[in-house]
C-alpha cells in the first residue's frame, strides 16, 4: 500500500536539519511578560486583574470573553505592571496584560482532579476550556468549542496532525520524540469524549523515528492507529490531512465535523493532557528558532508572554543580521517588523534568514504555464483568481471558487513569473469572507 496523500502539493527544501536534532531546552524569561488578550479565534479574553496586583504562576489573569474565546494564565509570578496595547507577532496593536517577573516562579496550588475514568464528558470539556487550550498549530481556535460538535455521535475519527509539513519547524517533531506518552494521553482524553471514534496519528514518512515511537506507545491502544503520510507540502493542512487519512473531502462551507472528523495539533493534544490529567492551565509551549541567520538553531520550551528577542538570544543570537524574520513557517507565517513581541499560544517558530527571497523577486506577466493549477491542493486556478483579485472583481472571484483557497502558498512557490498569487488571492478572500458574513 502506498503512502497516504492528496492531489497536488510541492516539495520545498524543508530546512529541518538545522534544528531537528536539537533536544527541547528550557528558556526562562529575563524581562517583563506580555500577554495579549486575544491569542485565539473569537472574542478577546477579559482581564480579571488590575495594575499593581500580585499574581502567581498558573493564576488566571483573563477570563474567556464569550463562548468562542479562551482564558489566559500568568506563566510567572510577579506584579501586574500595566494593561495596555502592545504589538503582537502579526504586527497588530492589541490589548495586553504586562507582568513584571519577580524571578521566583511561585505557583498556585492546583486542585487534585479526578481520574479520567471518573470524569463526565462535561467535566473533560470544562477542564479543557478552563485551561485555555486552543489550536496551537497556528489557527488558535478554542479547543473546547472544537470538541463540542452538534452531533458528537457522528464523529468517527480523531486525527492527530503530526505532519509538521512547514519547512524549518521541528517543534512537533521533538514533542513526538520526547513527550510521546503525553501526546498519546491527550489522544486518549479526546477519545473519551467520542465513544465511536478512532484515533489516528498522521505522520509524514520523513519522521520514521516518530512513527516507530508512536506505534510502540499505541500498541496496546485498540482505538488508536499510526499512519504514514507522504512527505509533501501542505500535507498538514486540515482539508488535505483529512482527505489523505480518510478519503473524505470537505470544502470552505464545511467543518471537519461534517465529515465525521476532528483534527488536533501535537502541541494541542499535549496541552489537553496537562489540562485534564494534571489539572494545569496552558502557560508554555515549544518554539523552534531556526534559519540560516541564527547562530544555534534549536527547539525551546518557552513560557507564554516571553519576548521573542530573548528566544533569539537563547539560540546564540544572529550570526549575520537577517533580511527577514518570520513568525511561524516560511510558507504560511508572517514577516515580523520587530522582535519586541511576545510568544503567544500560536507561536510555533521564529525563523531568521540572511536573504529576503521574496523581496529580491521581480514579478512578470503570467506565461500560462499551468504549474499553479497542477500543484494546487484545492484544485482551483490560482492564476485566474489572482487576476480577479487584482481587478477587485469579487463576484467572479467567488463564482470561480476563490473561497476554496487554503492560502498555502504553493502557487506562489512554483510560479516562474514570480507573481504574488497567494497574497493577491488571500487579500480578496478575506474581503469576500467579510462581505459574506455581513450578508
Amino acid at each position: 500500500m502506498g503512502l497516504l496523500t492528496f492531489k497536488g502539493g510541492i516539495h520545498p527544501d524543508d530546512g529541518k536539519s538545522l534544528a531537528k536534532d536539537q533536544p527541547i531546552t528550557d528558556v526562562l524569561p529575563q524581562g517583563n511578560l506580555v500577554y495579549p488578550l486575544s491569542q485565539h479565534i473569537g472574542a478577546p479574553a477579559t482581564a480579571v486583574v488590575k495594575k499593581g496586583d500580585h499574581v502567581l504562576k498558573g493564576q488566571k489573569i483573563a477570563e474567556a470573553g464569550g463562548f468562542v474565546s479562551a482564558p489566559v494564565y500568568a506563566s510567572v509570578s510577579g506584579t501586574v505592571k500595566a494593561i495596555e496595547k502592545h504589538l503582537n507577532p502579526t504586527g497588530s496593536n492589541v490589548d495586553c496584560i504586562v507582568i513584571e517577573n519577580d524571578g521566583e516562579y511561585n505557583e498556585v496550588e492546583y486542585a487534585a482532579g479526578k481520574s479520567l475514568e471518573e470524569m463526565s464528558r462535561e467535566d473533560v470539556l470544562q477542564a479543557i476550556g478552563e485551561a485555555g487550550i486552543v489550536g496551537m498549530g497556528g489557527a488558535g481556535f478554542p479547543t473546547r468549542v472544537k470538541l463540542s460538535p452538534k452531533e458528537p455521535d457522528k464523529i468517527e475519527y480523531i486525527i492527530a496532525n503530526c505532519a509538521e509539513c512547514e519547512p524549518y519547524i521541528t517543534a512537533d517533531y521533538r514533542r513526538m520524540l520526547e513527550n510521546t506518552e503525553e501526546l498519546v494521553s491527550g489522544m486518549r482524553v479526546v477519545l473519551s469524549l467520542f465513544e465511536g471514534a478512532k484515533g489516528i496519528f498522521g505522520v509524514e514518512d520523513n519522521k520514521p523515528d516518530c512513527i516507530a515511537k508512536l506505534k510502540e506507545a499505541t500498541k496496546d491502544e485498540p482505538r488508536m492507529e499510526v499512519k504514514a503520510l507522504q512527505t509533501k507540502y501542505p500535507q498538514g493542512a486540515e482539508r488535505q490531512l483529512i482527505y489523505a487519512l480518510t478519503k473524505r473531502a470537505i470544502n470552505s462551507t464545511m467543518l471537519p465535523a461534517d465529515a465525521g472528523c476532528i483534527v488536533d495539533n501535537v502541541e494541542t493534544l499535549i496541552g489537553i493532557h496537562h489540562a485534564v490529567i494534571d489539572g494545569r492551565p496552558l502557560t508554555e509551549r515549544i518554539v523552534t528558532v531556526s534559519g540560516d541567520a541564527v547562530e544555534k538553531p534549536g527547539n525551546f520550551k518557552v513560557l507564554l508572554g516571553t519576548c521573542q528577542q530573548e528566544l533569539i538570544e537563547a539560540a546564540g543570537g544572529f550570526k549575520k543580521e537577517p533580511k527577514k524574520v518570520i513568525s511561524g513557517g516560511p510558507m504560511m507565517g508572517f514577516a515580523m517588523i520587530t522582535l519586541d513581541t511576545p510568544v503567544t499560544k500560536t507561536s510555533s517558530a521564529i525563523l531568521a534568514f540572511q536573504k529576503d527571497t521574496v523581496e529580491e523577486c521581480t514579478s512578470t506577466p503570467c506565461i500560462n504555464c499551468g504549474r499553479c493549477v497542477e500543484i494546487c491542493p484545492s484544485r482551483i486556478i490560482p492564476s485566474r483568481l489572482a487576476d480577479y483579485a487584482e481587478r477587485h472583481d469579487e463576484e467572479t472571484f467567488t463564482a470561480q471558487n476563490g473561497l476554496e483557497c487554503v492560502e498555502c502558498g504553493s502557487c506562489s512557490y512554483v510560479c516562474p513569473a514570480k507573481r504574488p498569487l497567494k497574497q493577491s488571492i488571500g487579500s480578496m478572500r478575506k474581503i469576500a469572507l467579510a462581505n459574506k458574513k455581513k450578508k
